[in-house]
């Protein structure tokens, strides 16, 4: 194998084995404390999504890549390739949107509590998951691209607008398609990314005053110390994605300017928008405590809910039991 095609077997190899698991390490745990627990805080329903647009990232990115760098040849046709393109632009898509979500979230949550803000939390919080399908479909619906231009790589010449993904072509035939085309997602995702930019600049703020602000009592120290350390945890999941974001889409704002982009220059830019996926469920797992309690601790704090109710119950039926229907006490 040539040195170049092993180095960038390696690299998406790597990707895939410190991805998948993670992430998918992520949606078991959520998943499992969502069956023990009945719910899910608002937050971690986005964490789940997001672990799983990164798994689908991979899958439909990453791993063509890993196959084709170690001599995997011809798996795609043309349908499989809009199939496989098409999911990639939506779950990165998905990705930036879940992320200024997050964001956008838990600004609200530290917010103050004035009337504006706190409708915001009861709003937000309560419908988080209808807000993250709204989401969903407009992503499905603004995806043309991955279905019209998508075909399996063949050996005719394609017109010079043409993007090379391992297996497949994105042919965008014309000079206008192919800039209007790029302009749209390139804008579409600065403006989600200053989304996130200005909620993280706001938290930061919030978190200085916070510093500088009176002691509380304890129970509030203990819920505003929780609230800091999310809060600093979807910091840095945000810094995370603007650098990657910002190294991937100068280059791709730079291939706007070529006629014919190189697979090189195509390898080193998937490389980069998948990296998040990645990256972001070890900064979620180091991150957020409930992801390191064991099934153990939830059985126990099921088993103890239940005694509990079971125990208040049974004091009900003594205070009740002596009692006429009425309220008076039953003569013998």
């Amino acid at each position: 194998m040539d040195g170049y095609l092993l180095l960038k077997a390696i690299g998406f190899i790597l990707l895939a084995v410190f991805g998948i698991p993670g992430n998918v390490y992520i949606l078991l745990k959520f998943g499992f404390i969502r069956i023990i627990e009945k719910r899910l805080l608002a937050n971690n329903i986005i964490l789940t999504v997001l672990a799983l647009v990164n798994v689908l990232v991979v899958l439909s990115r990453v791993i063509p890549q890993a196959m084709q760098a170690m001599g995997v040849e011809n798996v795609l046709d043309d349908t499989k390739c809009k199939f496989v393109i098409f999911t990639y632009r939506m779950s990165r898509a998905m990705q930036i949107c879940i992320t200024s979500l997050l964001s956008c979230h838990q600004c609200i949550l530290i917010a103050p509590t004035t009337n504006l803000w706190m409708f915001l939390k009861q709003k937000v919080t309560k419908n988080v998951s209808f807000i993250i399908l709204v989401i969903l479909l407009i992503n499905i619906v603004v995806q043309p691209a991955g279905i019209l231009y998508s075909y399996a790589k063949k050996n005719t010449t394609r017109s010079p607008y043409t993007l090379h993904l391992v297996y497949c072509d994105t042919d965008f035939i014309t000079y206008v398609s192919y800039i209007v085309n790029g302009s749209f997602y390139a804008c579409k995702d600065f403006i989600f990314v200053g989304l996130m930019a200005v909620a993280s600049i706001y938290i930061v703020y919030m978190l200085l005053q916070h510093a500088r602000s009176v002691q509380f009592i304890s129970v509030s120290s203990q819920r505003k110390s929780a609230e800091q350390k999310a809060s600093k945890a979807v910091i840095l999941l945000v810094v995370c994605y603007v650098l990657l974001f910002g190294l991937d889409n100068s280059m791709w704002i730079y291939t706007l300017t070529l006629s014919n982009v190189t697979a090189d220059m195509n390898d080193a830019r998937i490389v980069l928008s998948c990296s998040y996926a990645t990256l972001s469920p070890i900064v979620i797992i180091a991150t957020n405590p409930r992801l390191h309690m064991s099934a153990t601790f939830f059985k126990q704090r099921k088993s103890l809910i239940s005694t509990v109710q079971g125990n208040s119950e049974s004091s009900t039926m003594s205070n009740v039991s002596p009692m006429g229907c009425d309220g008076d006490r039953v003569i013998s």
